[in-house]
């Protein structure tokens, strides 16, 4: 088994702003082969799950905006060592990421506007991503900074939904 640790992963961790990966992602997904005609009934289906994927996708992440802004602290996830306060209310209460939860939903959002089941290769490979080198180097940061608060914050709230 790889040690994820290893030095040159480590070069990776909170390098990439996570926009970036999802976009490098959603292009990979639209280079899979073309989807065949679906049903009537499955268009409309379709069309209520896409719909309501983005819909949630920008409710998350206006609310996590909001709630960083409210408490005047960093939304730079490549220095979270610069966070200020710990932010534990609001969308915070139900996720630990809801901005990464966006960008996934968006991710999830396009897989059924594509309506190939490889796609959903793309979200799942965003969330390894994200957590491997995004999610878990910020959490070494913020246990170093806020100590047991934020242990205890990451008992009560879990890291995606």
């Amino acid at each position: 088994m790889s040690d994820l640790s290893h030095p040159p992963l480590q070069a990776l961790e909170t390098r990439i702003p996570a926009p970036v990966i999802a976009v490098l992602i959603a292009a990979a997904m639209h280079l899979l082969p073309p989807v065949t005609e679906l049903g009537e009934g499955l268009v409309v289906l379709r069309q209520v799950m896409l719909d309501l994927s983005w819909q949630l996708s920008g409710l998350c992440a206006l609310a996590a905006f909001l709630g960083f802004m409210r408490l005047r602290t960093t939304i730079n996830p490549l220095k979270p060592e610069r966070a200020s306060v710990l932010v534990t209310d609001g969308i915070y209460r139900y996720t630990r990421n809801p901005m990464y939860l966006s960008l996934l939903l968006l991710l999830l959002g396009y897989a059924i506007d594509l309506w190939y089941w490889p796609a959903l290769l793309g979200p799942t490979a965003y969330v390894v991503y994200i957590t491997r080198f995004q999610i878990l180097p910020e959490e070494r940061v913020l246990e170093d900074k806020f100590g047991a608060d934020y242990l205890a914050y990451k008992q009560r709230v879990r890291r995606w939904i």
